[in-house]
């Protein structure tokens, strides 16, 4: 289905052509409409799917067609929360050329920086409002802004802001908002906490699944290289210099393996940066802006880099570490294969790490290739996996017999 057929308004159709936008994806077909007619979405969707432009273009024409309901200048007639500083300039960008041909204002509020800064820009109209949970929390109490008028309200990436302990905050914010107000919740996995979230601040709402539950692009190849835990630094400047990977994006679990790895990559006279808590905001976006402008060749991150990046063209993602939770590895990796293109995402697993990797597999429902690299054995990681392999069928027989026990003991 094609953009032009929803029949929005001239100034909207001709920012979705500007962007270069025909065919809508599977969210956007399901979506756009039933959120366009004031309906509640709960909408489960892979990263790079185009979930974005799924709520913020109902949402703009809605605010065509319905008038302000208040002359109040500090208001927001449109509430975007979203989980992290990048996330929120990533969507002030994107729903900002969505709206570029609108008299609308669209304000991002995060911290990492002055509050002073961002709470001057209430004393003006403010029609959309994209923040973080925290930085908005502070605007409130001190009086900057108030949520009132709120008609809109969506919760992008909910799951991560549910996992990163933001879900009290949300709840507070929205007791201010209208109570008759739109409520859109996106989400890449759905997960118990997300459902339970949607039944508390959903009405009447549609659930929307484009694909199977916390599923991986179909464009994505998965990669794992065996390795012992003090070598990788090593595998993984063979592996960019024998591939010469033109760009390639790199999580570490630790703020000290992104900046060791970035050492080795200096010292190898690799243009890399790194993206992590420690570094200041100007200092994350100009790594990112660098990243995305191929000035240079890796970029580090922790999981603050996870979420919602849009990337174009990137094909390489690397786990120098496997995440904690599998559900961050289907994160992680949504960087690379967005909009049909190829991409591959490589893990470099140690012996301790292979629980991590069976919890993935599991979670992904595939089997990921491994590829033994010579000179980078690891010892006994075969009787490891073979282990695990045992566990889980012995775990699997023995609810079958409790289950046969039960129905015998009826």
């Amino acid at each position: 289905m094609n953009f032009s057929s929803l029949d929005f308004s001239p100034e909207i159709q001709k920012a979705i052509t500007g962007c270069g936008y025909e065919k809508m994806t599977p969210i956007q077909e399901q979506a756009i409409v039933p959120a366009r007619r004031g309906r509640d979405v709960l909408a489960c969707a892979q990263t790079g799917t185009g979930k974005t432009a799924a709520f913020a273009l109902p949402i703009l024409q809605q605010m065509i067609d319905k008038s302000r309901k208040s002359e109040e200048v500090n208001t927001p007639r449109a509430l975007i929360l979203t989980p992290t500083r990048e996330l929120a300039e990533q969507l002030a960008n994107t729903i900002g050329a969505y709206a570029k041909h609108l008299p609308f204002t669209i304000v991002a509020a995060y911290g990492g920086v002055k509050i002073s800064k961002q709470a001057a820009k209430f004393s003006s109209d403010v029609d959309i409002l994209i923040a973080t949970p925290g930085r908005l929390l502070e605007l409130v109490t001190q009086c900057h802004t108030h949520l009132a008028n709120v008609e809109f309200v969506v919760l992008d990436e909910a799951d991560r802001m549910l996992d990163m302990g933001f879900v009290n905050d949300v709840q507070t914010l929205l007791k201010g908002t209208a109570k008759n107000r739109q409520c859109l919740l996106f989400s890449a996995t759905l997960s118990a906490g997300v459902n339970e979230l949607s039944h508390k601040l959903l009405k009447n709402h549609l659930e929307i699944r484009v694909t199977k539950a916390n599923s991986t692009a179909d464009t994505i190849e998965h990669i794992v290289y065996p390795i012992e835990e003090k070598r990788k630094i090593a595998l993984f400047n063979e592996l960019l210099e024998e591939y010469n990977w033109y760009q390639v994006l790199v999580f570490t679990s630790t703020k000290g393996q992104a900046d060791s790895l970035l050492a080795s990559l200096k010292e190898n006279k690799i243009p890399a940066a790194i993206c992590h808590g420690d570094k200041t905001q100007g200092a994350r976006r100009r790594a990112l802006a660098d990243f995305k402008s191929a000035k240079i060749q890796v970029l580090i991150a922790t999981e603050v880099a996870a979420r919602g990046l849009d990337i174009q063209g990137l094909e390489y993602v690397v786990n120098y570490n496997l995440p904690f939770l599998a559900e961050d590895y289907v994160h992680r990796i949504g960087r690379a294969g967005r909009a049909g293109n190829k991409g591959y995402a490589i893990s470099l697993v140690s012996r301790e790490e292979e629980r991590n990797l069976d919890a993935i597999q599991r979670l992904i429902g595939q089997k990921v290739k491994r590829i033994n690299r010579a000179g980078y054995e690891v010892q006994q990681r075969r009787a490891l996996v073979e282990k695990i392999e045992t566990e889980k069928r012995t775990g699997r027989k023995n609810r079958s017999s409790q289950t046969i026990i039960k129905k015998g003991a009826k």
